[in-house]
């Protein structure tokens, strides 16, 4: 069955049903699809401890002062 002809016997059938029974016939649009948001990893706490150690360490070495400076 190709889709003509699916839509043929469908629009039949809708058309018997509301001559048969008088029912109304209420289509509705294709809802869309959802918005997919990117992944994204929630730090572990390894990650965190990481994350903290590379801060004091970049904060120790801009409070130490260069001796190449000198």
């Amino acid at each position: 069955m190709t889709k003509d002809e699916l839509r043929a016997e469908l629009e039949r059938q809708a058309q018997r049903y509301t001559e048969v029974n008088g029912g109304e016939i209420i289509t509705y649009a294709a809802q869309p699809e959802p918005e997919r948001k990117p992944w994204r990893k929630k730090a572990s706490p390894l990650d965190q401890a990481f994350e903290r150690e590379l801060q004091q360490i970049e904060k120790e070495q801009a409070s130490k002062p260069d001796p190449a400076d000198d």
